[in-house]
């Protein structure tokens, strides 16, 4: 049975899905953009975590790991995983998926956001990730240094955030120059479009600040969400998936993709930076 604790803590300012678990699961894991940023993550994974796939078993924390895809993979590698989400509905979702897979004993699911990590005493682990949560977050500056605190010693952090400069492109390709020109603001936001998208030169400038080596950059969605015809997407999906992971970390096609996924590596202070 997966082990599961509750908790209470919560920002009001900081988005939570519970109520679109059901959109997240058939709008977005479902569709090409889904299935093909699982691609992406399980590929960076594969390329920069020399552990992945061996007989070791590693200690994994998914913040703002919803549903648990990523969470899950690992798993079945046979790694220890904590997922912790600010949905409830999200998490019984992964309870769900975990109990199904057979993977339960691995897998401890807690309630609650990432601001809350100092006050969980999880420890240090392997590998943190947190994919699409920074864009949803009012302090994100300080959530890549609490990331980085609950980093091991030459520990990895998987990171995935959404695009401010590719969203602004897709959206001049688009036509919509109003929009642009408004510096990307509407008076009311969209249900799954993010709140906060990040400028690329902001994170790396925070990042440099930690304690962190880039290991890696690819971009997520790269072609796919500049078709002409987005039902190629689905058609062709095999074809595009094949380039997206040919060019996605070759520039500038990783600088264009609708997320940005970097994977770094925690430095100890007596480590070259």
């Amino acid at each position: 049975m997966t082990k599961r604790t509750q908790r209470t803590l919560n920002r009001n300012e900081d988005r939570n899905f519970s109520e679109l678990t059901g959109k997240f699961k058939n709008n977005i894991y479902g569709t090409s953009k889904g299935k093909l940023r699982e691609a992406v993550l399980q590929r960076d994974l594969a390329q920069n975590l020399p552990w992945l796939g061996g007989e070791s078993d590693k200690t994994v924390l998914d913040v703002g790991g919803g549903q648990g895809q990523l969470a899950l993979f690992l798993a079945q590698q046979g790694h220890h995983v904590t997922l912790v989400d600010i949905s409830d509905e999200m998490l019984a979702q992964a309870q769900q998926q975990a109990n199904k897979l057979g993977v339960g004993e691995r897998v401890t699911l807690i309630h609650a956001p990432l601001q809350a990590l100092p006050e969980l005493s999880l420890g240090q682990f392997d590998l943190v990730m947190c994919h699409a949560v920074l864009e949803w977050l009012t302090e994100q500056q300080q959530a890549l240094a609490l990331l980085t605190q609950r980093l091991a010693p030459q520990g990895y952090l998987s990171l995935m955030y959404y695009n401010r400069a590719a969203q602004r492109m897709a959206n001049m390709v688009y036509g919509n120059f109003d929009y642009v020109r408004s510096g990307l603001q509407v008076k009311q936001k969209v249900g799954l479009s993010p709140n906060r998208p990040l400028e690329p030169q902001d994170v790396n400038c925070w990042l440099r600040a930690l304690p962190l080596k880039k290991l890696s950059q690819s971009g997520v969605r790269c072609f796919h969400d500049y078709l002409r015809d987005p039902d190629k997407g689905n058609s062709q999906f095999d074809a595009l998936l094949e380039l997206e992971l040919k060019y996605n970390q070759q520039e500038p096609y990783a600088s264009l993709g609708r997320y940005t996924h970097l994977m770094l590596q925690h430095q100890a202070a007596s480590d070259d930076q």
